[in-house]
């Protein structure tokens, strides 16, 4: 499987701010010597040392992880359509994939998880088709719903694409994907979803509050999460921050490092990112989880930060 992030943010877009660019700028200007500058090569080696939260960004589109068979499949699958859905179309767009199909999935429907879809351009082409799935009963609606005045000046009917609505009453598959579903902790219900590709299992479980329901050792539980092999997963708070923000529908990032732990999941990307953090302090976290993680001696569970353009093969 080859799995791609578009939109790593939770809650509501956030973009960089014009003094968070100015201060990067200015710290990658303190670290500056004379012998950085003296040709091409010592130029790269000093970019290439910068700390990931200097050069780059995590990025501030909202939640949108792109998956496909293989890394050059046709078959696309889309886990919401936050505002990163938008870049996703302008690569696809790019690629000139003939008769497209998007099997779009949604956790729900909170804004920051279906405000990009407007935005999708493969919507608007007569060619494509996209397959919108979820487990909620409302799905239609929902969608016709923000696209309507006032909230918004064009109609769903407007795109041209062809659009199936798909309520899903259990387990499915898609060409090799066998795709499931749970119900997670999260104000209005988020569900997860579990794609096994007969050698691989991936979960993405975005807005999720980790409860010690999610850690009984059940035989639903057992089932759906032991030995994944990667999950992307809610880890808005730091540990203060959950106990204060309390039933708000997510998770601390150490509770989380404990949840892949105890099912033995082998990578866990860190997911929906409060958008008052800046890059310094998600980076920081990771450091943290990291740091969790061998302090309780975890073993065998590899730790990441979602950022936009980060791409993961199974």
């Amino acid at each position: 499987m080859f799995i791609r992030f578009w939109g790593v943010r939770g809650s509501l877009p956030a973009p960089q701010e014009p003094g968070q660019i100015k201060s990067k700028i200015s710290a990658i200007i303190e670290r500056l010597s004379p012998e950085d500058l003296e040709n091409q090569q010592s130029r790269e080696r000093f970019l290439a040392a910068l700390p990931p939260w200097l050069f780059g960004t995590v990025g501030g589109n909202s939640p949108c992880v792109e998956l496909r068979p293989r890394k050059n499949s046709r078959d696309l699958v889309i886990f919401d359509a936050g505002t990163g859905i938008r870049e996703l179309g302008i690569a696809l767009a790019k690629e000139k994939i003939k008769d497209l199909c998007c099997h779009v999935f949604f956790s729900h429907f909170h804004w920051d998880h279906l405000q990009g879809l407007p935005f999708f351009g493969p919507a608007y082409d007569p060619s494509t088709h996209i397959i919108f799935h979820s487990p909620m009963a409302n799905l239609e609606t929902t969608l016709h719903g923000q696209m309507s005045s006032p909230y918004f000046p064009v109609h769903m009917e407007s795109m041209g694409s062809r659009k199936t609505f798909d309520i899903l009453s259990g387990p499915m598959t898609l060409g090799n994907l066998k795709l499931s579903y749970k119900k997670m902790n999260h104000p209005g219900d988020s569900y997860s979803y579990r794609i096994d590709d007969g050698e691989h299992v991936f979960i993405y479980s975005t807005d999720t509050e980790l409860s010690a329901n999610d850690f009984l050792k059940n035989e639903e539980n057992s089932s759906y999460f032991e030995n994944a092999d990667l999950i992307v997963i809610d880890s808005q708070y730091t540990l203060g921050e959950a106990i204060e923000k309390y039933n708000w529908g997510h998770s601390a990032f150490s509770l989380a490092v404990d949840f892949a732990a105890n099912w033995s999941i082998k990578h866990m990307v860190l997911f929906h990112h409060d958008p008052t953090y800046d890059d310094r302090k998600l980076y920081n976290i990771l450091q943290s989880a990291r740091w969790y993680s061998d302090r309780m001696g975890i073993k065998g569970v590899k730790i990441t930060l979602a950022r936009e353009g980060l791409e993961i093969i199974l």
